[in-house]
């Protein structure tokens, strides 16, 4: 064997590259003789390949467990993409609502013053139209002249003259003298006179007042509008004249007793 004997240009030392060469030959080595080392169809595995089925066993577990975890992930994004949608939905709905209630209100004030203006144009059309039918009836109406009231005198003048506005109101024919002359034969103008000789006393219903009518005359023939006291001057006297007009044509007529 030679010596270690210098070469020229090389190093006795092992640098730190000739160390890390060694050891992998070293390992290189190692495996070789464990491979032969193992009978050939030998159902042993070797300490490699167990490392190996044990790398990938617990790889395997991971990855189900990374997919478990995604699709829980994806679920729960799911879910809240529904919610947010749910949520944007209810929102969406709120407003649509909200603003059709808007509508619905402004609406209802709209007809509201829409009637309440019909109602109105009515009511001024209505009262222009009873006004220009008052003033049509005015129009109309003929025009009434302002008469006092007429009087009359508390005495045979004043009797007379009433009971002959009343006469020709009803059309009762009669005049002033013819009425005056028999008042003066028949009670002498005393207002309560009263005859109890004659047969109309002996048959009790004497002829009484102004123009000595019996009561069953007075009534059958009394100018409605007039006392019933046979004794009523203006009753008297109409009631007797509208007897003899109907039966003697007219009061003017009768010159005795009748």
């Amino acid at each position: 064997m030679l010596e270690n004997t210098p070469v020229r240009g090389l190093s006795r030392v092992l640098t730190r590259h000739h160390k890390v060469a060694l050891s992998g030959v070293a390992a290189l080595g190692a495996a070789a003789l464990a491979f032969t080392a193992v009978p050939g169809g030998s159902g042993t595995k070797t300490t490699s390949e167990a490392d190996s089925t044990a790398r990938v066993a617990y790889s395997s577990e991971q990855i189900k467990d990374v997919r478990a975890s995604v699709t829980d992930q994806l679920a729960g994004a799911s879910l809240k993409a529904e919610a947010i949608r749910a949520r944007a939905q209810a929102k969406a709905e709120a407003a649509a609502k909200a603003k059709a209630d808007a509508k619905a209100k402004a609406d209802a004030r709209a007809a509201a013053r829409k009637q309440a203006a019909a109602e109105a144009a009515a009511r001024k059309k209505a009262e222009a139209a009873r006004k220009a039918e008052a003033a049509n009836r005015s129009a109309r109406r003929p025009a009434i002249e302002s008469v006092a009231a007429k009087t009359y005198a508390n005495n045979l003048d004043g009797w007379i003259r009433h009971s002959l506005d009343i006469m020709r109101s009803k059309g009762i024919p009669g005049s002033y003298s013819g009425l005056h002359r028999n008042i003066m034969r028949e009670s002498s103008g005393n207002p309560n006179a009263i005859n109890n000789w004659d047969i109309n006393a002996i048959n009790g219903i004497p002829s009484k007042g102004l123009l000595q009518v019996i009561p069953p005359t007075f009534r059958a023939y009394h100018v409605p509008g007039t006392s019933w006291n046979i004794y009523d001057p203006v009753a008297n006297i109409t009631a007797a004249a509208n007897y003899a007009a109907h039966r003697y044509g007219s009061i003017d007529n009768v010159n005795s007793a009748y």
